[in-house]
């Protein structure tokens, strides 16, 4: 087992992690903490030779001493700021965390159903929430030394707490804004969802860098707790500055006949990776992932999805599309693992990819690994340019080759947006693909 002390690549996370408050939190969470940081020294680093690292090259983010942030800062972003990214009316409710951490006279309260919470996990736990104590550190499974070493630190994020058999009347919009205030900062950020029986909700969380200039990362965490029949409509957001790094890890563990909705959506950052894991590990769960990521320059977007079908008759589906241009790069990863109980499994997962450049490249892997035998399985994958003659027939009733791709590569994108449940959100990206693709429209 690799030494973190001697591993030059962990010792400023490990020096970091010295200067940690811990009175504020309860023994629970402590050793919560504390099982983090021996996952983290011995957990190896990413890179090349670990085969979900091999077409994802963050070398960079290894190698950068990032410093961690262990409290709240004094630089809070302007109204304007977060006018620019926020959703919903005085009757929406709406987190506002700053640098990782929350800033409640920047955030948006309003009324909500009794028994639901909405709240910052850093003070949940120190008031000792029951749900929280119940489900954090529980969802996660083993996933590398980025998610252990969010658990080790365990800050700040988002606590979303909805009992049994409530349904919230609107979305709840979570917005992370990073202001880069120190050289090189890392944010560990973590989230907790918990829907018990019956309960149905709608999360949108927005990640957001205000700094173009400055590079940074920001670890997230998301644990995903859905009871029995329960509902979850999830929509992630990823718009980091030009220099921001993002590695996410989603968690989420399935009750009986309980649903997942989930859209993922990579719009900016240096190397953005979204990694969701998802067990159907109790009968009649269901999961729909998909997901739009928009590439340019020579950044780098990877999105790595597990589906473990643990009991018969679950369902999942995937449905990913990414737009590329430039030299930038994109990996997709779909692997569904069926196992030798899990009978009537109904699967089906798609990857497309449109490049617009010859320099743009893209590795999709869907994969399927089934041991039952009686189950409905697809997975396939698309890789191309837009159609030449379709262009040709734009341009042949007087419109522009630039506005004709543009079009083409609008309704290609659209359509993963229109699905999407909150509709403040699904306006505000749809305004956005416009821009982008119809110049001239």
């Amino acid at each position: 087992m690799a030494n973190a002390i001697a591993d030059t690549n962990k010792t400023h996370y490990m020096d970091a992690l010295r200067g940690l408050a811990t009175a504020e939190l309860p023994d629970w969470a402590e050793a919560v903490r504390n099982d983090g940081e021996a996952r983290f020294r011995d957990a190896a680093m990413p890179h090349n030779k670990l085969e979900e690292w091999r077409q994802t090259n963050i070398s960079a983010v290894v190698n950068t001493p990032y410093k961690s942030l262990v409290a709240p800062g004094n630089a809070m972003p302007s109204a304007e700021d977060i006018a620019v990214h926020s959703l919903g009316d005085a009757d929406t409710p709406e987190l506002v965390f700053v640098d990782g951490y929350y800033a409640p006279g920047l955030s948006r309260t309003c009324v909500l159903p009794e028994g639901v919470r909405v709240a910052s996990l850093r003070e949940a736990v120190a008031a000792g929430d029951v749900a929280v104590r119940e489900h954090l550190g529980q969802v996660l499974g083993e996933r590398g030394a980025f998610p252990a070493l969010n658990t080790a630190f365990l800050q700040d994020g988002v606590f979303l707490y909805a009992p049994k058999n409530t349904a919230l009347p609107a979305p709840v919009h979570v917005l992370f804004l990073t202001t880069a205030r120190e050289s090189e900062q890392a944010a560990h950020i973590r989230n907790l969802v918990v829907l018990e029986e019956g309960a149905e909700a709608t999360l949108t969380v927005t990640y957001a860098g205000l700094n173009s200039d400055s590079a940074y990362l920001n670890n997230v965490v998301d644990e995903i707790a859905l009871g029995a029949n329960a509902h979850l409509h999830w929509h992630k957001v990823v718009r980091e500055g030009a220099a921001g790094n993002h590695l996410g890890t989603t968690d989420v563990r399935h009750g009986r006949d309980s649903r997942l909705s989930s859209f993922v959506i990579s719009l900016a950052g240096k190397v953005v990776r979204n990694q969701l894991c998802t067990q159907l590990a109790e009968e009649g769960a269901s999961c729909s992932l998909s997901g739009l990521y928009l590439n340019d320059g020579d950044r780098l977007i990877d999105n790595a999805l597990d589906i473990n079908h643990a009991v018969p008759r679950c369902s999942s589906r995937i449905a990913y599309k990414g737009v590329l241009a430039d030299k930038s790069h994109a990996v997709f990863t779909g692997k569904v693992y069926v196992a030798r109980d899990a009978q009537q499994t109904d699967s089906d997962q798609l990857s497309n990819n449109l490049l617009l450049s010859d320099t743009a490249t893209i590795n999709a892997k869907p994969q399927l690994e089934i041991y039952a035998d009686d189950v409905k399985c697809t997975h396939g994958a698309t890789v191309g340019s837009p159609p030449d003659e379709i262009v040709f027939y734009f341009r042949s009733r007087g419109i522009g080759e630039e506005a004709a791709r543009g079009m083409l590569t609008f309704g290609f994108a659209e359509e993963v947006v229109a699905d999407i449940e909150d509709k403040q959100l699904r306006d505000r990206l749809t305004q956005y693909l416009q821009t982008v693709f119809r110049p001239g429209i």
